[in-house]
């Protein structure tokens, strides 16, 4: 249940379950993917927010995007899974080995 909670916020539950959380590296790994996945896509909406137009129309495509992973890792989490999301996942995992 941890693991799922580590996505209900995006990067802000990361932060608080990765800081309360030592021991379990499954929970570790999850709250440390959200962090990464959940804060590169913030940044980039951000940034993006900043280009007439273009900025409009990628800020709300990766607001979709980004609310499809949301639930997907979050089944994911609470179905026990470990799913990598591309170098996140992979980075995640390393560090929490």
């Amino acid at each position: 249940m941890a693991a799922l909670l580590s996505y209900v916020l995006g990067w802000v539950s990361g932060i608080i379950i990765f800081i309360l959380e030592r021991e379990n590296k499954f929970v570790r790994f999850h709250a440390l993917q959200s962090i990464l996945v959940f804060g590169t896509l913030n940044v980039a909406s951000a940034v993006l927010s900043w280009i007439p137009f273009f900025g409009v129309f990628f800020g709300v495509v990766i607001s979709i995007l980004a609310f499809i992973l949301w639930i997907v890792l979050m089944v994911k989490a609470y179905q026990g899974e470990k799913f990598k999301i591309l170098w996140a996942g992979d980075f995640a995992e390393k560090q929490v080995s």
